[in-house]
């Protein structure tokens, strides 16, 4: 019998439980796919007393995750702790310069410290893989960095984060407020008691960048992604897409040109005949546009116990067949350094919602806002006067510079006709 791949996990949350699950159940079929048996021999969590529904006998355990990088009895190592530094980045340093191949969920990490830590692999001769980080149980990464490999990819976009479009998912089926459907969704477990990574952007905002540099050939800037999340959405926001032939979807999107590099979370109108806009519930789904290729769509689970392990042990199955190539498909010296490109010189269609005061003149000024900074409006829509003696009007314009919307929104900003800040959401090229 060929000799187990021996693995050392850390973190036995939903994840790290299911990774032991799925050896236990489908190992046999793992091992004749892998060419090799792949077996867990030892474990570190910080409560051993807990119930994981998983049989741990016979296994090591250890209080210091880092300790899995000096076992003996350890080939890899899977991190499952989260978070951008910590325990979870020494452990990371530690197996890589150790020369033990590295296996992580880890998206903030790879974010913010992903180019040194593929680096310390290069230089180790080891794998960094990262399967799980990114889209859950989707088999994205390996789709670009190998599938897509001979594409010249001209945009990576999609639907990164789950709880997002739960929510959205749920204000467009019930026609219920954003604070509403996310307090249910905490209630469910959906979303996590301080939901701020997930609604503002930053989650998908990780998962962008590193679908990013995998899709241009260029170094992870995480501090380049432009964020904007949902929480200020509300129910008439939904409707007004839908009468106007699109869904509203948190998107990131990314793409390299001339300009440079352009990355962006935001919530988006996605007309009702592209595949993004029937992404529902917690589903993720990237698509990415290569010059050969054509439109690839890769959609699924993108999160979960099950799904998460699936793609940790897909990444085993490829370090136990000898698997060592760069993380980010490319060796880092060669992965380029792009400038930012500035969004103001991109073009395309907005939608605009603005509450405002019931009286006179307030449209005129409005509109003339627009005209000033050269914005050309495609259609208004006015919804009468609330109790309180607001009005909700909505804007779509024509295609033009991001930068004369931006523009005529700073000339409304302080104006007593406005109540509240404007939404504004772009609108997705079908």
């Amino acid at each position: 019998m060929a000799t187990p791949l021996k693995v050392g996990i850390a973190g036995l949350g939903n994840v790290g439980a299911g990774v032991v699950k799925l050896l236990a159940k489908n190992g046999a079929l793992v091992a004749r796919r892998a060419g090799r048996p792949i077996a867990v021999t030892a474990v570190a969590a910080r409560d051993r007393t807990r119930d994981r529904g998983i049989d741990l006998a016979g296994l090591a355990w250890e209080d210091d995750a880092v300790a899995l990088a000096h076992r003996d009895d350890v080939d890899v190592v899977v991190e499952l702790i989260g978070g951008s530094d910590g325990p979870a980045l020494t452990l990371a340093r530690a197996a890589l310069t150790g020369g033990k191949p590295f296996v992580t969920a880890n998206k903030a990490m790879l974010a913010h410290h992903g180019l040194e830590l593929a680096k310390a692999a290069e230089a180790a001769g080891v794998a960094l893989r990262y399967e799980a980080a990114v889209a859950g149980g989707i088999p994205v990464i390996k789709g670009l960095s190998e599938g897509a490999a001979a594409n010249v990819i001209a945009h990576v976009y999609g639907v990164l984060n789950g709880t997002c479009n739960y929510i959205l998912t749920a204000m467009e089926q019930q026609g219920r407020d954003f604070s509403e459907v996310l307090a249910e969704a905490q209630a469910l477990g959906y979303a996590e008691a301080d939901p701020s990574f997930d609604i503002d952007g930053v989650d998908a905002a990780h998962k962008l960048s590193i679908l990013a540099s995998l899709a241009f050939g260029a170094a992870i800037d995480f501090d380049g992604v432009g964020i904007t999340g949902i929480r200020h959405i509300i129910a008439a926001d939904i409707a007004e897409a839908a009468s106007l032939g699109y869904r509203i979807r948190l998107v990131g999107f990314g793409e390299a040109g001339p300009h440079g590099l352009f990355q962006r979370v935001h919530p988006c109108l996605v007309p009702m005949d592209h595949p993004l806009a029937h992404v529902t519930g917690s589903l993720n789904a990237v698509v990415a546009e290569g010059d050969f290729v054509g439109r690839l769509l890769f959609q699924g689970r993108g999160a979960g116990e099950g799904p998460t392990a699936s793609a940790v042990v897909a990444d085993l199955v490829d370090i136990a067949r000898g698997g060592t190539g760069p993380a980010f498909a490319m060796p880092v010296d060669s992965l380029a350094r792009l400038e930012r490109a500035p969004a103001g010189r991109r073009r395309g269609r907005a939608y605009l919602r603005f509450t405002v005061s019931d009286r006179p003149g307030v449209l005129a000024e409005l509109t003339a806002a627009m005209r000033d900074a050269g914005v050309s409006i495609e259609s208004l829509i006015q919804r009468g006067a609330a109790a309180d003696g607001s009005v909700l009007l909505v804007m779509v314009t024509h295609e033009g510079p991001e930068e004369s919307v931006a523009h005529a929104l700073e000339r409304l900003e302080g104006s007593q006709s406005l109540i509240g800040a404007p939404m504004l959401m772009h609108i997705l090229d079908s």
